[in-house]
């Protein structure tokens, strides 16, 4: 199983700057801005994020950081 720090390494060299992938809205302004990625509206942010991980790495990520929490 991946550990967390290494999962928070990378979502810090995809956003290029270090994010916490745990608050909705710094996630959301990172992929808005750096990646000009919308995020659908979606019962859960979490639920928007899985409805776009094609879309990016970055996001695949962020899930699987989220999932072990």
């Amino acid at each position: 199983m991946k550990n967390k720090e290494f999962i928070l390494r990378r979502i810090g060299i995809f956003a290029g700057e270090e994010i916490d992938p745990t608050f909705d809205d710094e996630v959301r302004s990172t992929l808005q801005n750096k990646f000009n990625i919308l995020l659908p509206q979606r019962r859960s942010f979490d639920n928007s994020l899985q409805d776009t991980a094609s879309e990016h790495q970055l996001i695949q990520l962020i899930l699987e950081y989220r999932v072990l929490k």
